[in-house]
């Protein structure tokens, strides 16, 4: 029942982020897929709503129905990443039982390669996470962060952030900074990815060795737990 409820899940992200749901319609939709496609040709800097409305054959007045600025597009493709790796999650953990079987499971969701989700057919997981992983921190690296973060645009972000601290506490209640280490997780796993791809002798991560790996040999080092007893 689990399962079955968990397919039909719809990914939400925070409403401010947008000002008319491109979800609720085939234009929005197209919005979504191109811009992904587009930030990940051009880096986020060069892109514009005008870039865009010519590359999807609209005006650019009509993607400014949905979105008030890219910075706030940026901020949901963003949010609807991270709401995607909590839904992973959930769909993937619900049933371990087992506290230590349950953080090895998030840590793989988190730090492995992404792969694209047929459940979402207009947005391209892999290109999406390429655009988080060089363009994620132009989303909160701003004067507004504090007003943002205030308004929830953070949000989904942040309970991702909990649920693994949360499981992390359940694995060693005793450990003194597990919001830090989860922190850590999901943030090293984008900087690692960055570093194999553009600093490889500062990183040994590489195509042998996965972020997985690494991460995995941290936080149960870090924690004491020896995974193969």
């Amino acid at each position: 029942m689990m399962k079955e409820l968990l397919k039909t899940l719809q990914i939400k992200v925070n409403d401010k982020t947008y000002l008319k749901d491109p979800e609720t319609s085939d234009l929005g939709k197209r919005i979504v897929e191109h811009s992904i496609i587009l930030i990940n040709e051009i880096g986020f800097e060069a892109f514009t709503f005008r870039k865009l409305g010519l590359k999807i054959n609209s005006n650019e007045s009509s993607i400014y129905r949905y979105f008030e600025n890219k910075h706030k597009l940026l901020l949901y493709l963003t949010s609807w990443y991270w709401a995607w790796i909590e839904y992973q999650i959930v769909f993937e953990t619900y049933s371990i039982e087992n506290n230590v079987k349950k953080l090895e499971k998030i840590i793989e969701i988190v730090s492995k390669k992404t792969e694209n989700d047929s459940k979402f057919s207009h947005i391209n997981e892999m290109l999406l996470n390429k655009i988080v992983i060089s363009e994620y921190s132009k989303s909160f690296l701003t004067k507004e962060v504090d007003i943002e973060n205030k308004e929830g645009y953070f949000s989904i972000y942040k309970r991702l952030i909990s649920r693994i601290k949360d499981c992390i506490v359940e694995v060693d209640k005793n450990y003194p900074y597990p919001a830090s280490l989860a922190s850590t997780l999901v943030e090293g796993s984008l900087h690692q990815y960055f570093l194999a791809d553009h600093f490889p002798t500062i990183t040994d991560c590489n195509e042998a060795t996965k972020p997985t790996a690494y991460f995995s040999h941290l936080i149960f080092k870090t924690l004491n737990i020896n995974l193969d007893e």
